[in-house]
C-alpha cells in the first residue's frame, strides 16, 4: 500500500529534496559507483583494442610525467602510467575500505549500543566503560598497531609453513579490521542514546506485556525506529573510514602497489615533489577527486539529518 503524502517517509523525502546539495551529491555519488562497478567489465570486455589500452591503469609507456592534457586528463606518472585509469581504479579500492568499514561500524554499533541501552544497569556501565576506555586511545595510533601486529602475527606464521607473503587481499583484510575496531565507538553510543529513550516506550511496554523476549524487542521495535539516525550516521563514517585509509595509505600502511587507492596515489606523487621541478597533477588530481567524494559523502549526511528530524517542517 502506498504511503500516504503526509507519512513521515514522504515528509522526509520532500525535505530532501528541498536540500540544496544532498540530492546533487547523491547523484554524483550513484553515477561514481556505478562508474567504479562498470569500468573494469568495459576494460575486460574491450581487450585488446585502443580504448582498452588507453585506459589501462597498468600500462607502462615511455611518456613519464606527461602534464594534463587531451590525451591524458590528468596526465601521466613517473611510469608513464594514465593517471585518469590510476584514479578511477583506485576510487574502487578507496570506497570498498569505505563502505566495508562502514558496514563494520554499523553492525557492531547497532549491537552494541542496542543491547548497553536495553539491558541498562551494570551490563550497560561495563559495556560503556570499555567504549570510553577505546575512546581514550588515538584512534590512528591504535590502527597502526593493529595493522603492523595482524601483519606481524601472520608473517611469522606463513614463514614457519614456508608459505608467500602478503598479498593485497590480505593487506585490504588488515584494513577492514584496523579501521573497523575504532569506527563503531561512535555509532555505539548514538544507539545506546536512542535505545534508552525508546525502551519505554508504550509499544515496547505493550510487546513486553505480550510475552515478547529481549531479542524479538529489540529486533522488531527499538532497533527500527533507530534506522534514521544510523542512516545518517552511516553516510558520515563513509568518509570518515575513506580518509583514514588515504592517511594510513600515505605512511605506507595500506594499500601497496601496484594496488592503487587515492591515499596511496597522492603518496606516490608526493614523492616525486622536489625543488627542481614540481608534478603537481600527481597530487592535484587525485586530491581534488577525493576532497569532492568527501564533501558529496558529508553534504549527503546533512541532507539525511535535515530529512529525518521531525522538527522541520
Amino acid at each position: 500500500m502506498p504511503e500516504s503524502p503526509n507519512s513521515p517517509g514522504q515528509r522526509a523525502w520532500s525535505r530532501f529534496r528541498r536540500h540544496r546539495l544532498a540530492l546533487p551529491s547523491a547523484i554524483a555519488l550513484a553515477l561514481l559507483l556505478l562508474v567504479v562497478v562498470l569500468a573494469p567489465i568495459l576494460l575486460h570486455l574491450a581487450a585488446g583494442s585502443q580504448i582498452a589500452l588507453r585506459f589501462d591503469p597498468e600500462r607502462l609507456s615511455d611518456a613519464q610525467f606527461q602534464p594534463p592534457s587531451a590525451a591524458h586528463w590528468f596526465g601521466t606518472d613517473v611510469h608513464g602510467r594514465d593517471l585518469f585509469a590510476r584514479v578511477l581504479f583506485g576510487a574502487g579500492v578507496s570506497l570498498l575500505v569505505g563502505l566495508v568499514g562502514a558496514g563494520v561500524s554499523l553492525v557492531i554499533g547497532v549491537v552494541w549500543g542496542a543491547v548497553a541501552g536495553y539491558a541498562g544497569g551494570r551490563l550497560d556501565a561495563l559495556m560503556m566503560r570499555f567504549v570510553d576506555v577505546l575512546y581514550s586511545l588515538p584512534s590512528i595510533i591504535l590502527v597502526i598497531v593493529l595493522i603492523t601486529t595482524l601483519e606481524g602475527l601472520l608473517k611469522s606464521t606463513l614463514e614457519k609453513i614456508h608459505a608467500p607473503w602478503l598479498n593485497d587481499s590480505a593487506r585490504l583484510l588488515f584494513l577492514f579490521v584496523g579501521l573497523g575496531s575504532v569506527s563503531w565507538l561512535n555509532m555505539a553510543r548514538i544507539v545506546r542514546g536512542q535505545v534508552l529513550s525508546l525502551r519505554s516506550r508504550a509499544f515496547v511496554d505493550a510487546s513486553r506485556a505480550m510475552g515478547a523476549g529481549p531479542i524479538h524487542i529489540l529486533s522488531r521495535h527499538i532497533i527500527p525506529n533507530t534506522l534514521g539516525v544510523v542512516i545518517v550516521y552511516v553516510t558520515l563514517t563513509i568518509p570518515a573510514i575513506i580518509l583514514y585509509e588515504s592517511f594510513l595509505s600515505y605512511l605506507g600502511l595500506g594499500v601497496q602497489p601496484p594496488m592503487a587507492s587515492w591515499g596511496s596515489l597522492i603518496a606516490e606523487g608526493a614523492d616525486q615533489i622536489n625543488p627542481i621541478r614540481t608534478y603537481w597533477w600527481l597530487v592535484a588530481c587525485p586530491g581534488t577527486i577525493l576532497v569532492a567524494t568527501l564533501l558529496a559523502f558529508n553534504c549527503l549526511g546533512d541532507g539525511l539529518r535535515d530529512a529525518w528530524d521531525v522538527r522541520s517542517k
